[in-house]
Order: structure tokens, then sequence, then C-alpha cells
């Protein structure tokens, strides 16, 4: 983008959750303009239902319909569906799920076009957006193919926790079947890549949690750790990746000790997102690691026991959005501190 401000694209979500809700808080205050361009993916008739719904007075946008036409002190809203349907909040359905799809799939186009510079993706119902064309467990998984690479992570951060995940949804009863050595060091590369060029830490140290209990006692309730995870770890090591562990997930939280490093690499779902959210709830963001573009959601889900009620927070939301400015930003400065660097020489000063 030929602009000195970053243009944020942001899906709605489904609309029968509270996507939409946080979308319009989020950018209801006018100082966001100063920061960034937004471009919410949502037909406009959705955006206009929830702002009578909330009485929220301040929320003017433009209809973008040519990309070479960004409004940069106005948020843009582009709309991937022309059609009218009957909206209830708190009711997710197959065509919530349609129009939540078709969000997602025009703003990857757009980042995929350079249209927009960022993603920030509001949370879907997972199980009403099932079609022929996402068959997908959840955003991370569509647009890690979508963007034509075959490994990504689920990246949790905040300032004050960082824990990916070397499985993301998948059954418990399925994950021990399937880590696998090479798995988590790619996971582990893809981490330490990911702190240094997104995140500007030079030397990241990395905690690699067990899978087991008390991480396994040795065998005794447990062998993946000394078949599977510790070789791993011993392997990235080798690369140059400084990670650590296992550890037991109890005590490594109750005691503090991940404050000693720079991330953690969890084995499953749960094991990383309790102690994530618990930690860092409202503060926290789902970054996804690993892919040509910066995509960032917010930690919490569609919650439809409170979608159209005017509860729901945009601290999510607004983390999401400053997290993905900040990663840009670390990556174009990361890049840009590595071209043409001096190069030695074996001439000998004279001095």
């Amino acid at each position: 983008m030929h602009t000195d401000k970053i243009v944020v694209g942001i899906t709605i979500g489904d609309v029968a959750g509270i996507g939409p809700e946080v979308v319009i808080k989020a950018l209801s205050d006018e100082r966001v303009l100063k920061m960034f361009t937004p471009v919410v993916f949502c037909n406009p008739r959705v955006i206009s239902y929830y702002r009578k719904l909330m009485d929220v007075q301040k929320f003017q946008y433009t209809t973008l319909r040519d990309f070479s036409k960004i409004t940069h002190n106005s948020i843009n809203i582009f709309s991937p569906w022309e059609e009218e349907f009957n909206i209830e909040p708190g009711t997710p359905s197959t065509e919530t799920g349609k129009y939540a799809f078709l969000s997602i799939k025009a703003a990857c186009e757009a980042l995929h076009e350079h249209q927009i510079d960022v993603l920030v993706t509001a949370p879907i119902n997972k199980n009403y957006i099932q079609s022929e064309d996402f068959k997908f467990k959840g955003h991370t998984e569509y647009i890690t193919d979508y963007f034509g690479c075959k490994e990504s992570l689920m990246f949790m951060v905040s300032d004050e926790l960082k824990i990916g995940l070397a499985t993301n949804h998948v059954p418990v009863a399925e994950v021990g079947k399937q880590l696998n050595v090479k798995d988590i060091i790619q996971k582990l590369a893809i981490m330490d890549t990911s702190l240094k060029e997104d995140f500007a830490i030079v030397r990241p140290k990395i905690a690699v949690l067990s899978l087991n209990p008390h991480a396994g006692d040795g065998g005794l309730i447990g062998k993946e750790e000394l078949e599977v995870i510790k070789p791993a770890i011993e392997q990235a090591q080798l690369q140059q990746i400084l990670a650590f562990g296992p550890y037991g997930a109890d005590g490594f939280f109750g005691s503090g000790t991940y404050k000693n490093f720079d991330a953690v690499l969890a084995m499953y779902h749960d094991q990383g997102l309790v102690p994530f959210k618990t930690i860092t709830f409202g503060e926290g963001t789902n970054y996804t690691a690993g892919l040509p573009i910066v995509r960032t959601s917010p930690d919490h889900g569609t919650a439809e026991d409170i979608a159209g009620k005017n509860l729901a927070s945009p601290d999510g939301m607004l983390c999401a959005i400053y997290r993905a400015l900040d990663i840009y930003r670390n990556q174009i400065e990361y890049f840009e501190s590595r071209k043409n660097p001096l190069q030695r020489t074996n001439l000998k000063s004279e001095y």
C-alpha cells in the first residue's frame, strides 16, 4: 500500500455473534483513524442494524467498491455480499455462517492482492460456517491453506505471555497420536523466527511443556516426553533454537516459571489457552505465525449469549488491531535492517 497509514482489513465474523458489536465499538473513537485506515468486510446493512441497536451516533463510514479509492480519513466498508437477510442476534445459522465465510474470503483476496496490509478477524461460529467452501476447523487452518502454507503456528500473544500450540483444534484423545518429533521441531522453528521477526526479540528462549502429568515421571505415566518431546527439543537446540523442557504445565504456571521465557510451546489447545486466558484475558491476541501475511484475532469467541445486548467489550478487538500494527512495523524494521549489510573485509587498519 502506498500510504504512510497501515490499512487494516477487518472481517465481521458471525453476524449473530458479538463480531459486529465489537468492530463498531472499536472503531467508534475517531482517534483510531489517525493511527490506521480500517476496511471492514461486511454488508453496510449489518453495520446499520447494529449501530441502531446500540444507539451508536459517531460511527460514520464510506462505502468502498474500488480499493484504489480507499478513504484514509474514514472507516471503509466493503460489501462481500448484496442480498438482505433477517438478522437475529444470538441465533447463528448456516446463513450467518455463509456470510462470515464471504467476509473472510473477500478479506483474504484483498490481502493477497496487497489491497490491505494486515488482517484482523472477528470470531466465527465454527459449526455453522462449515460448507463446501469451508471445510476447516477454524480461521487458522483456512488462512494457512489459502496462502499456500503447509504449516503455521497458532500463537496466543500478549505483553506478559506468549503461548504457541503444537496441535490446534484436535480432540484430546488424538493429541498423543498426532505428536511427532518433526512437527514439534517445525513449530519451534516457526515460533523462534516469529519472536525474532514479529516481536523484535533477538535471542528468544522457549519453554516446551510436557504432554503428561509431571512430565511423564520418567515414563511411568506416559512415554511421549522420552520418545517425542525431549528428542525434538534436543534436535531444535542443534538448530540454534533456545528450547528448554519439557516442563509439567501445572507447576510451570503455578510457580511463575513462565516469566523466565519469551514464549511457551504447549502440546494441545486447552493446555495453552487455559493459562493464557487466565493470565491475560481481555489483553491477549490470537496471531497466526509462519505465514507471509499478518493475521490476528481477539482471544474470545462469538458469545451468542450476550449478542445484541450491548454488553460486549471491544478491548479484545482493539488489542488484535494494535498487535497487528506492531507486528507489521516490526517485520518492516527487521527486514530493512538486514538490507545491504556491511561486508566484512580482510583489510587491516593502518593505525
